[in-house]
Parts: structure tokens; sequence; C-alpha cells
């Protein structure tokens, strides 16, 4: 009696099935411990205020008022920035005090409040053509470590941000202006317009 053999059934090479499983765990890991709500519009909102910062610290003599107009457009930035980045983490529903989030504030911070100590040290020295180097590289630093948890375009601004600020470093109080208006204006803006393209607002 002739014996019929059952239909063949394909089944997928489990290799390539465990390939598949790994790639999709490591990008959900990936998601998972980026920091994704650093504001794009927020960014270019808070260029915008620096460029017009930078003409009206231009027009100031003295160089204490001349930190005066920067410690105040810090502040207005600062707040842009604060804001946009929580409206954005909530419509990610990305929390700010846990996981990456926790992480990017723990990585930006130091550099900030290095800055701000040395701003009062080189204030009570009067090394005023310092300062405008000095905010670049530490505000650079502090964008390139908490970058580091975040997309992979804020470490590269940081670094952008650092490499205007050992320039300005070694230049003249009156360029150091225009270095700040380049970066905290120009690389904000840029760089906030490609955040807010390719990640969203």
């Amino acid at each position: 009696m002739r014996q019929v053999q059952p239909p063949a059934v394909h089944v997928p090479a489990l290799h390539a099935h465990a390939m598949d499983e790994l790639r999709y765990i490591r990008k959900t890991m990936e998601r998972a411990g980026s920091f994704t709500a650093v504001p794009g519009w927020g960014g270019v909102m808070m260029g915008i205020t620096a460029v017009v910062a930078a003409v009206i610290a231009s027009r100031q003599i003295q160089p204490q008022a001349w930190i005066s107009v920067w410690l105040r457009e810090a502040v207005i930035a600062s707040s842009i920035g604060l804001y946009t980045l929580i409206r954005k983490a909530h419509a990610v529903k990305m929390p700010l005090l846990s996981g990456p989030g926790l992480r990017f504030f723990l990585s930006f911070s130091p550099p900030l409040i290095v800055g701000a100590l040395l701003t009062v040290g080189l204030y009570r020295a009067e090394a005023f053509r310092l300062i405008p180097g000095m905010w670049l590289l530490l505000y650079g630093t502090g964008v390139v470590t908490g970058g580091a948890f975040s997309v992979k375009v804020v470490p590269v601004m940081g670094l952008c941000f650092i490499g205007c600020g050992a320039v300005a470093l070694f230049s003249s109080f009156a360029l150091g202006n225009w270095f700040m208006a380049a970066s905290f204006g120009g690389l904000q803006i840029a760089f906030g317009a490609m955040i807010a393209r390719r990640f969203g607002g």
C-alpha cells in the first residue's frame, strides 16, 4: 500500500526569528534609554532671544552692563527652555524625574552650576574678557554630557558650543559678544529647527 506523505510545512529558520526579536528588543531599549523631550521650537525661540540680547549687549559701554544684559537673557532663555521641555515631555509621556530624564538633568546641571560660580569669581576679579568663552565652554559641556542620554544631534550641538567657546576664550571681550550671538543665537536656532523637524517640537 502506497503511503501518502503530509504536505511540507515551511518553518522559518530559528536564527532569523531570533535576530528579528533581538533587533526589536534593542530598538525598544534605545527608545526607553533616550531622553527625547529636548525641545526643538523652544530652542529656536531661545536662539532668537539670544540674538536680540547680543544686539542690546553690544551697545553697552561698561562690562558690568553687558553681563547684566546676558544674565537677564539667561533667565528668559532658561524659562523658555524649561517650559517647552516640560510641555514636550508631557506630550510624549516621558517622566522628567526618573529614567533618562533624571540622567539628563544630573549630567546637564553640574557644568551650569560651575559656570555660575566661575561667573561670580571672574566678575569679582574683573576678568570680564574670559566670561563669554567660559559660558560657551561650560554650556557646551553640559549639552554634551546631558546629550549622552538624548538623541545624537544634541551632543553634536554641544561640541559646536565648545568649539566656539575655545576661540572666544582667547578673543577680545567685544568679539566674545558676537561668539555668544553665533552660538546661543545661531547654533541654538539651527539645531533647534533640526530637532523639531526630526524628533517633533
